[in-house]
């Protein structure tokens, strides 16, 4: 179950809106100048008023019979999301996850740069990985406060999870995307999202063995 401090009412939405975006921006390299709701829809296998209703929420109203402007979609979609804007990161746990999610490289693309990562491992202090610094986590409520960063990408083991979100929640942090199994006990002013994997990977189980069952 993925667990957000926040209750948003059309969070289906913003989940399918970056697969939108890629067909969108696909569009834009095309030079198309306008995009219908039906195109996207039969790319993503999904219904054009479903389409219709998700675009909506970006505040951005088609024409008919030509669908919506290219240009102003991908810009409509990317402010909605915040995307078109720089948010700080840092990722806490230099461990594999942490260290891949250090460098994923469609975060900066979106608008979110992770400048440092931390750990308590001495061996991996000092290190740069995708060219960020693994810093020490006695250091981490400073560096947040004095480098204005907003966003904390949590990867360490449960255990000490509510320990490095204390630390966060010291630095003034406005958001953590938590990968723990842990639920994080933190003030209202903290947006948390909680990353869970194994509901992907049971969605993905079943669409399985769905198709097994019609292949059979």
């Amino acid at each position: 179950m993925i667990m957000t401090r926040v209750k948003v009412s059309f969070a289906p939405s913003i989940r399918r809106l970056p697969s939108y975006l890629i067909i969108i921006r696909q569009a834009l390299q095309n030079g198309e100048s306008y995009i219908s709701g039906t195109v996207i829809a039969q790319e993503l296998n999904l219904e054009p008023i479903q389409v219709r209703k998700d675009l909506a929420i970006t505040g951005i109203i088609g024409k008919p019979k030509k669908g919506y402007p290219v240009a102003a979609l991908v810009a409509a979609i990317e402010h909605f999301l915040g995307w078109d804007k720089v948010h700080k990161a840092v990722v806490v746990g230099a461990g594999n996850l942490g260290f891949a999610l250090a460098g994923y490289r469609e975060f900066k693309l979106h608008g979110l740069e992770v400048i440092a990562t931390f750990d308590i491992d001495r061996d991996k202090l000092g290190a740069i990985v995708h060219g960020v610094p693994v810093l020490p986590l006695e250091d981490l409520s400073a560096f947040v406060r004095d480098n204005g960063v907003e966003v904390a990408i949590l990867t360490v083991p449960g255990p000490v999870a509510q320990d490095a979100a204390d630390r966060l929640v010291e630095g003034d942090i406005k958001a953590i995307w938590n990968f723990t199994d842990h639920k994080l006990d933190t003030p209202s002013g903290v947006v948390v999202h909680r990353e869970d994997l194994s509901s992907g990977y049971a969605l993905l189980s079943v669409m399985i063995r769905n198709q097994r069952g019609r292949e059979a």
